[in-house]
């Protein structure tokens, strides 16, 4: 069930390459026991190289085809464009090899769900690195079995970041902007990982939320890739105006 651990018997490749972490995850039912298999190794620009033979190997570990998985597990976004194009282009392309759905998650659930299985976090904002002196943000609340997102996604600088009392902020973002974000609230290190996906992936295939091949799609926030000098410095000045 989605914020709890997967007790559910099936057979899932979930991965996320929406940061610089490339997360990849196997969970498949060997004689009536849940098991898992988990790597995570540079993501970036290393991970349209390094994405598929990593799940290769995980597969012959565990002695699997894709045809034997009951579906793909990607992280959708909000994250970099060249990683979430990634994903999707390899969710998709696997999927309509094996014909299997994909089921596309929110990074920043994903996010919340890693607080919670590392600090038991149940309201989360969850945020992560946008570059541009940005960040991706949305608050989550753990309602008995899944998350539920308060509010729409949000994107700008850190000092727009809410966060009510009793909230804890989670992402990958405190070493760049921590002097930045809100004060008092707790802060969690965590990130998208295969494992956090995987953990949320049975409730939302319930919830009828997988989507044939062709729906592994990537969710951008923001619809611009790089700003021009002229705008950045435009910017910058109306930053320094009082």
């Amino acid at each position: 069930m989605a914020g709890l651990p997967c007790t559910c018997l099936v057979n899932l490749l979930a991965f996320d390459t929406s940061t610089e972490t490339m997360s990849i995850a196997l969970g498949w039912d060997e004689g009536g026991q849940p098991r898992v298999l988990q790597v995570q190794e540079p993501g970036g620009a290393k991970a349209s190289a390094g994405l598929i033979p990593a799940v290769q190997s995980l597969l012959s570990q565990a002695g699997l085809s894709l045809g034997e998985l009951d579906a793909i597990v990607f992280g959708r976004g909000p994250g970099s464009f060249t990683g979430l194009r990634t994903a999707c282009a390899v969710a998709q392309g696997l999927a309509f090899g094996a014909d299997i759905p994909v089921l596309p998650v929110d990074t920043l659930m994903a996010v919340a769900e890693e607080a919670r299985a590392v600090a038991g976090a149940e309201r989360v904002v969850a945020l992560l690195d946008a570059r541009m002196d940005e960040v991706y943000w949305a608050g989550y609340a753990l309602d008995g079995s899944a998350w539920r997102r308060e509010g729409d996604y949000s994107l700008g600088a850190p000092e727009s970041v809410q966060a009510a009392p009793g909230w804890a902020l989670a992402g990958n973002v405190f070493a760049a902007y921590g002097g930045r974000l809100p004060p008092g609230a707790a802060r969690i290190e965590a990130g998208p990982t295969a494992g956090a996906l995987l953990r949320l992936a049975p409730a939302l295939l319930a919830a009828g939320q997988a989507v044939p091949a062709a729906g592994a799609l990537p969710l951008y926030i923001r619809d611009k890739v790089a700003q021009t000098t002229e705008e950045r410095a435009a910017q910058r000045a109306a930053a320094a105006t009082p």
